[in-house]
């Protein structure tokens, strides 16, 4: 049984099992997750996005192929059990073709899903909540992202069929379905309020997809089904955090005794206080999504030990780090601009703050990878002083001065990004229910 299944099916007999998705580009943070996982022994779930990685290469420059060999093989570095990981495709549908009519776009969405599950890939979220350009104007039905999401569905488990006759006992892909999707990366505007998904809203997605996986010939494709995704109140953006309210989601969390089974996957879970991500795991969220707070807090370790080498390094000796991230942003404003709005000064401190994190796709950049190589590379040749930690990192001061975590800058910042992994882990932890 796919572990995913099996969590839900522990969940049915009372069990509090939850997983935390890791849904991030980033090399170091997924490294770091997966070193923690070879040392604590917990499943860990990593994800890639349609945008991130598809058949073109994405952003990345990657294909499903290619990202699924680049992770396995970081797994094997750290030690890493490969039956302990599992990979998602993320938000896979038209997507990035939702400029073009139903036909082109869906073809195109086809071939990204068959791609994925071919990859090995096992986690699929079907996402075709967006508008196609020959789509009407006014309402959206849920039937029309369920006659799509089923087409989807169908293309999947071809591919599954191709992968299994390659890799005989290949693992079958379990599936995400749902329309309530909060933008990715965060709300680009500020919002006054948030609506939690109306229990109407989730049935008439459920009864949709029943329909017409059933039109299809697939009556039982439900049983692969085991999450679907919806608002349960949860955003965050520039310097905004909406807290999870148990009493505002109950009707929703309510909805979902009707489907034994099934969980809810939420998105946007960044920044949630870990009382607040339990709450929701007990609620019946099974599935947290997580990303920005991840680089986020990459980029913040990065930061104090900036500050740090500023203390210890000679200025000409400098990495000078976040100047030059700074520097490449400014230069190529195409992954900010459009989510960032205010005066120069307001701009500056969201490039460099904001909660969005637009910065993380800027760390893949050569000239921000040769500073970050010099940063940790000064560092470790210096005498990282322990009061210096306390002024500047106090979390990890806390662990190194009780001998639990060298003074090396990479697991410094390694532990600075795992603090947020431990929160998830706290909402998530429970042992399997006999």
């Amino acid at each position: 049984m796919h572990p995913l299944k099996a969590m839900t099916v522990n969940r049915q007999k009372g069990g509090r099992l939850a997983i935390p998705s890791y849904c991030t580009g980033s090399l170091p943070v997924i490294r770091t997750a997966l070193r923690r996982a070879a040392r604590t022994g917990y499943p860990v779930l990593i994800e890639a996005t349609a945008n991130q990685v598809d058949q073109n290469g994405g952003y990345t420059g990657l294909r499903p192929s290619d990202y699924y060999e680049m992770v396995m093989k970081m797994a094997d570095e750290e030690g890493l059990d490969r039956d302990l990981l599992i990979l998602g495709g993320d938000h896979l549908g038209p997507l990035t073709w939702a400029h073009l009519p139903e036909k082109e776009a869906m073809a195109n969405a086809e071939v990204l899903v068959r791609e994925y599950v071919r990859a090995g890939f096992t986690k699929i979220h079907l996402d075709t909540s967006m508008k196609l350009a020959d789509d009407p104007e006014g309402d959206f039905p849920p039937e029309i992202p369920a006659r799509r999401g089923a087409r989807l569905y169908k293309a999947a488990m071809a591919a599954y069929e191709e992968r299994l006759r390659a890799v005989p006992g290949a693992e079958r892909p379990v599936f995400v379905i749902g329309s309530e999707v909060p933008v990715p990366g965060g709300a680009q505007e500020k919002e006054e309020g948030l609506s939690v998904t109306s229990p109407a809203a989730f049935s008439e997605t459920m009864e949709a997809y029943m329909k017409y996986f059933n039109q299809e010939g697939m009556p039982d494709a439900m049983d692969d089904v085991i999450a679907c995704v919806v608002q349960p109140g949860v955003e965050f953006g520039d310097e905004q955090i909406f807290r999870y309210d148990s009493g505002a989601a109950a009707d929703l969390m309510a909805a979902l005794r009707d489907h034994p089974g099934l969980v809810f996957e939420g998105h946007s879970t960044d920044y949630q206080p870990r009382e607040s991500l339990r709450a929701m795991t007990e609620d019946g969220v099974g599935i947290l999504k997580v990303g920005p707070a991840l680089t986020f807090a990459y980029r913040e370790g990065l930061f104090a030990l900036n500050m740090i080498e500023e203390e210890l390094i000679p200025a000409p000796d400098r990495s000078f780090f976040d100047d030059i991230l700074e520097q490449v942003m400014l230069e190529d404003p195409g992954k900010w601009e459009a989510h960032y709005h205010g005066s120069p000064e307001e701009l500056k401190l969201k490039r460099r703050y904001s909660f969005s994190d637009r910065s993380r796709y800027y760390m893949g950049h050569p000239k921000v990878r040769a500073a970050v190589d010099k940063l940790i590379s000064n560092l470790r040749n210096a005498d990282i002083r322990l009061s210096m930690l306390h002024q500047y990192m106090p979390l990890q001061y806390d662990a190194v001065r009780d001998g639990l975590l060298p003074k090396d800058p990479e697991a410094l910042l390694a532990d600075h990004v795992e603090r947020v992994m431990e929160d998830y882990e706290y909402a998530c932890r429970a042992e399997p229910v006999k």
